[in-house]
């Protein structure tokens, strides 16, 4: 197996790369037949809006082609952001988001031939280096929460936040101030 290097990318650059990036999503959630297109289009909508956010950060791993990518951006200092996560906002979530010390994480995803390698663990550390945030936040889709996801997180030192309501059955995860 190749051996996968690291690098950022500026935000020029993963605009210029987000066919690829695309591809790399639909490949590494694979989906029930026929759902690539609805996958590939709905992770385009949702790149074009996230890659446009203040402080958007990404990272990528490449072993003869992409084998997985990182990236997040800080959310908005109103604190609106936070109706996109079915959890209780308390007033240390609020006052870090106000001062501008949260930051999102929107996506991680490595390719399964590249998975239990330690990629992923890298490319998070790589992106986060940058961000010294109080308040890492992620939100896992009901079809993305596995138990290994999950172990993950929490190998990871991320805690599961407790839900308001069932949010279309979304996790959110988050690493760092107590909340």
């Amino acid at each position: 197996m190749p051996e996968v290097y690291l690098r950022r990318l500026t935000r020029w650059q993963a605009e210029q790369q987000r066919e690829a990036v695309a591809d790399l999503y639909v490949t590494a959630y694979r989906g029930a037949a026929g759902d690539e297109f609805r996958d590939r289009t709905g992770f385009l909508q949702r790149f074009e809006r996230h890659v446009q956010r203040d402080g958007f950060d990404m990272a990528v791993a490449d072993a003869s082609g992409l084998a997985g990518c990182v990236y997040g951006y800080l959310p908005k200092r109103d604190g609106r952001w936070w109706a996109d996560y079915p959890v209780e906002v308390t007033p240390r979530a609020e006052e870090l988001t106000a001062s501008g010390r949260v930051f999102v994480l929107a996506e991680l995803m490595v390719l399964p031939a590249h998975r239990r390698r330690g990629v992923a663990t890298r490319l998070g550390e790589l992106l986060l280096a940058r961000h010294p945030s109080d308040l890492v936040v992620t939100g896992l889709a009901p079809e993305r929460g596995t138990a290994a996801v999950r172990e993950v997180l929490r190998t990871w030192g991320w805690k599961e936040l407790p839900r308001t309501g069932d949010g279309g059955g979304r996790e959110v995860w988050a690493r760092g101030a107590d909340l």
